[in-house]
């Protein structure tokens, strides 16, 4: 028994079908979605094929539950940065841009996952309602946010207008992510946060500071 199955055989279930997932997203990034065959995630995960299908009831069951992991893992990667920050609702928002805006959120292994996955959500009906759900909990929590802030500035808004503003920051929060993972070096440091927060703040109406010390 090699090494790596031998890890593998003392590990719990969970951590046996984190690293399946893990050994998928490893090759989707590298060779897509059709890249990733059972034989491939075998290997790289150091296991037979029986045991992924041990696991799960095909391919596509492992390839929805390593794109649901991604996108939750991105999520809250994202926020953990905005529930450190202890003080007023504006700051908390300004620290969720930043860290949407910098590694590892911005990486392009992530963009890589991003567009291997992405032609998958108008084929596949379960990936698309993982897309629906992650998304939709993204920008919902974002908007908890601007409402928080919005009502610290004495400006309460509507519900309709929340949704609005969410769905227009989480836009320009997607691009600059796009941008920057894609192309790592056309950036200076600290630059694509210092334009989202500009962005954000100027589209619900409160200036944004950069708190994270420039290089």
């Amino acid at each position: 028994m090699s090494e790596e199955r031998r890890k593998f055989s003392h590990e719990s279930s969970e951590q046996r079908k984190r690293a399946l997932i893990e050994a998928t997203l490893s090759l989707v990034a590298v060779q897509g979605v059709r890249g990733a065959t059972v034989r491939g995630i075998a290997e790289r995960a150091g296991v037979t094929q029986g045991l992924i299908r041990h696991y799960f009831s095909s391919k596509e069951d492992l390839i929805a539950a390593a794109y649901e992991h991604h996108m939750t893992y991105m999520t809250d990667l994202t926020f953990a940065e905005k529930t450190s920050v202890q003080s007023s609702a504006q700051d908390r928002l300004a620290a969720l841009v930043h860290a949407s805006l910098t590694p590892p959120v911005v990486e392009p292994r992530s963009i890589a996952l991003w567009a291997g996955f992405l032609n998958k959500v108008q084929q596949d009906p379960q990936i698309k309602t993982i897309h629906e759900q992650t998304y939709t909990a993204f920008r919902d929590r974002l908007e908890c946010l601007i409402q928080i802030a919005l009502e610290e500035a004495g400006r309460p808004a509507s519900a309709n207008r929340l949704r609005y503003l969410a769905t227009a920051c989480n836009a320009v929060i997607d691009g600059l992510w796009l941008e920057g993972g894609a192309l790592p070096d056309a950036f200076k440091p600290c630059e694509l946060p210092g334009i989202g927060l500009e962005s954000v703040g100027a589209i619900i109406g409160i200036e944004l500071e950069q708190k994270v010390e420039q290089p």
